[in-house]
């Protein structure tokens, strides 16, 4: 995941006209790399969303986003079959079906015209590798059957936060129920430098799955600014030294905490739940 990147056409066709799109819940913005022509940012209502390298597959330019792949390349699920709560334009689903040829992805959005648009601006392959489903990302994960996936990757955001329903503790048994097992959950935590978020996330992630781990950079698990924090939860533990010395090599180095650590860093922060009905 640390190499260099190859940058130029290598011969793919034109992409997409950068600009500013409507969309379903807002806006879309397509941004063109400087230092590559093929290389797009997306944001959606003027947050980075997505990047895509429509030359390169397994490029991933967001650095949480190699984080993940790390996290499942080193478990090998196998058959990679991966939930993407928050679609977008699908960078990991893209990633991980080039360098797992024969993977099936499902990647659920909101937005129904983000979802149109990305298909045609990028030129995602085709089911059954990757179906992109418009809806709830919760109520799509509560109608999904026993063990109909090895990998559930939690990445939505309204604005910089996580919905409050994809949070909780009632949720994420929702999440086991769908889970393989020997499956993995990963959640991109956005959070300030209090942590305070995070450690709760890990708190209600740990009172579902046995095993806990967390991946960020060390300034970020030191509270020094905000950032991401990966989340995962797994009924094997997950980590080991080939993953360490992955995850420091990259040009954001990270650690990983095994579970023992992770469950220390959540001590004591309270399990997010659903609001009583009222």
């Amino acid at each position: 995941m640390g190499r260099q990147r190859d940058r130029g056409g290598r011969g793919a066709t034109a992409g997409p006209t950068p600009g500013v799109y409507p969309i379903d819940s807002g806006t879309a913005e397509l941004v063109q790399d400087r230092d590559n022509t093929l290389g797009y940012l997306l944001l959606v209502n003027g947050v980075q969303s997505s990047h895509i390298d429509l030359a390169d597959p397994s490029w991933l330019d967001f650095e949480y986003m190699r984080w993940i792949a790390s996290v499942i390349q080193d478990r090998k699920p196998d058959p990679l079959r991966v939930l993407h709560l928050g679609a977008a334009a699908c960078s990991l689903a893209r990633y991980l079906i080039t360098v797992r040829p024969g993977s099936q992805h499902l990647a659920v959005d909101t937005d129904a015209e983000l979802a149109r648009l990305v298909r045609v601006w990028f030129d995602l392959p085709k089911a059954p590798a990757l179906r992109i489903r418009v809806g709830d990302a919760r109520a799509v994960t509560e109608s999904l059957p026993d063990g109909a996936h090895t990998v559930v990757v939690r990445d939505v955001f309204a604005g910089a936060v996580t919905p409050l329903p994809l949070t909780t503790v009632e949720f994420t048994r929702h999440v086991r129920r769908v889970l393989r097992a020997g499956g993995l959950y990963i959640l991109n935590c956005g959070d300030a430098p209090d942590l305070r978020l995070a450690r709760s996330e890990a708190a209600t992630v740990g009172s579902v799955f046995e095993h806990l781990a967390i991946v960020a950079d060390p300034p970020m698990l030191k509270g020094r600014r905000r950032g991401n924090v990966i989340i995962i939860g797994a009924d094997a533990a997950v980590g080991g030294p080939a993953l360490a010395r992955e995850l420091l090599g990259g040009a954001v180095p990270a650690q990983v905490w095994d579970d023992r650590r992770s469950r220390e860093f959540a001590k004591g922060a309270p399990v997010l739940t659903d609001p009583a009905p009222l």
